[in-house]
């Protein structure tokens, strides 16, 4: 009998990297979707016919029950949340919610339904904020600096609850940045490199920016679904770090994405204040030396090979 999986938040980047990544393994896939989403299948469409697709949200425990007590799936993979930094500092108490609090109703209703059923929580290297060493392990202290952060600390305390006092299997991974083609353009790396097309085909004529020198562990989304899908094939729950452990600035990254298309970013880029945080981190890198004893985890896309693949993906596809 082929395993079945809830994926919630299937239409994000994460989401749909692991639909795609548990269809060719053989699984059952459902997605659950909130109304916001349901015009917004763009990253699923091409698997539609081969999953199946539940309507409800993460502010809602109802919702969560009917389709978690209709799909009884052996595994459940929570990519739904509020999960841009940005954004968490204008909508705190909504991304408290969804990013912590939601995480506790998901659990509970495990716990009532089936407590056999796995159950995967994405969490963040920005939980580290100003983190007291370098690199992190899953023994740094947390000092998250964005309501995000603090919301994902939330719920790991909550993973950790459920794991430890009622032996649900929880199971956690600290991911760092991951991006993609699939990033959304509220996302530094996917605007950096959706302007750098638009620039070359002569659509955009300047890049407004933020601070270009913060150091960032940039690894690639596919990578890190097969990383969750791994961990939730380990026979005891735990909780890991996944990362490159290469640091690069936003301002390698911007020049490695003009690079490609010929042109020099000093002629197109622009500073302005109005994309700066109101508080930054330390500088967040992993040590993965758990992940790699445990199951191997090695991330397959460099750092050039990343740019290079978001680069020519938005030219390709403003050129349709």
């Amino acid at each position: 009998m082929n395993k079945k999986a809830l994926i919630l938040g299937i239409t994000g980047q994460d989401g749909s990297y692991l639909a795609e990544l548990l269809l060719r393994k053989g699984y059952e896939v459902h997605g659950f979707i909130r109304r916001s989403a349901t015009g917004n299948t763009k990253n699923i469409d091409h698997i539609l016919n081969d999953i199946k697709i539940h309507r409800g949200d993460l502010a809602d425990a109802t919702s969560i029950y009917r389709v978690i007590n209709e799909v009884k799936p052996n595994e459940i993979y929570n990519e739904a949340d509020q999960d841009h930094v940005s954004w968490s500092y204008s909508s705190v108490d909504y991304s408290c919610d969804i990013t912590g609090a939601a995480v506790a109703r998901i659990l509970e209703i495990i716990k009532q339904i089936n407590p056999a059923i796995k159950f995967f929580q994405p969490l963040s290297s920005n939980i580290f904020g100003k983190a007291i060493e370098s690199p992190q392990n899953e023994k740094t202290a947390f000092n998250p600096q964005s309501p995000y952060a603090a919301a994902k600390v939330f719920a790991y305390v909550l993973c950790k609850y459920y794991r430890e006092v009622f032996d649900i299997k929880v199971s956690t991974a600290i991911f760092y940045n991951h991006e993609s083609e699939r990033r959304t353009e509220d996302y530094v790396t996917r605007k950096i490199t959706r302007s750098v097309a638009k620039i070359s085909l002569g659509l955009q004529d300047k890049l407004f920016l933020g601070n270009l020198d913060t150091k960032i562990d940039f690894g690639y989304a596919p990578d890190y679904m097969e990383a969750a899908w791994n961990i939730m094939q380990l026979d005891c729950a735990d909780d890991f770090i996944i990362g490159t452990g290469e640091v690069h600035t936003v301002k390698e990254f911007l020049h490695e994405a003009f690079e490609i298309v010929g042109l020099n970013p000093e002629n197109y880029v622009k500073f302005d204040p109005e994309f700066a945080r109101p508080s930054d981190t330390s500088l967040l890198v992993r040590d993965i030396s758990k992940a790699k004893k445990a199951f191997g985890f090695r991330p397959q896309v460099t750092f050039k090979k990343l740019v290079k693949l978001m680069v020519e993906n938005d030219i390709a596809e403003l050129k349709q």
